[in-house]
């Protein structure tokens, strides 16, 4: 008698739970991968729009020192403060210019969370003197 080749139950159900784990373990890569992928647009999408931001402010004519915001159509939102930096006491009254501050942060809704991107620049502006700094 010829005894019989084949596969054993107990061969084929260990083969079948390590298909099956392998399986969950790579669906759970790829799952994971497309939320990097997800939020690194949204990253991406929040950094062009703050150095969009950012160059208008650059470029808006007589920028005063406070506190500006704003929001655009798909969800995110920013916030700009402008700070004139104090000069050294040995440079000050020498500097042609003053120096502002200009820190823009991007915010928006990920899930519950919020998420924030910030920049900030520094802005060289014509010397003004006291009095209209203080009005």
């Amino acid at each position: 008698m010829r005894p019989e080749r084949g596969f054993t139950l107990i061969e084929i159900l260990v083969a079948i739970s390590v298909l099956a784990i392998s399986l969950v373990v790579i669906l759970q890569l790829f799952s994971g991968g497309l939320k990097s992928v997800r939020l690194s647009n949204q990253y991406t999408r929040a950094i062009f729009y703050a150095r969009e931001k950012m160059e208008e402010l650059l470029l808006t004519e007589g920028l005063e020192p406070g506190t500006l915001d704003g929001g655009s159509e798909d969800s995110l939102r920013w916030t700009a403060q402008v700070v004139l930096v104090e000069p050294d006491e040995e440079d000050g009254p020498e500097l042609p210019f003053d120096t502002l501050k200009i820190t823009l942060q991007v915010m928006w809704e990920e899930g519950e969370k919020e998420k924030r991107f910030q920049i900030s620049t520094l802005k060289v502006v014509e010397k003004r003197e006291d009095e209209e700094l203080q009005s």
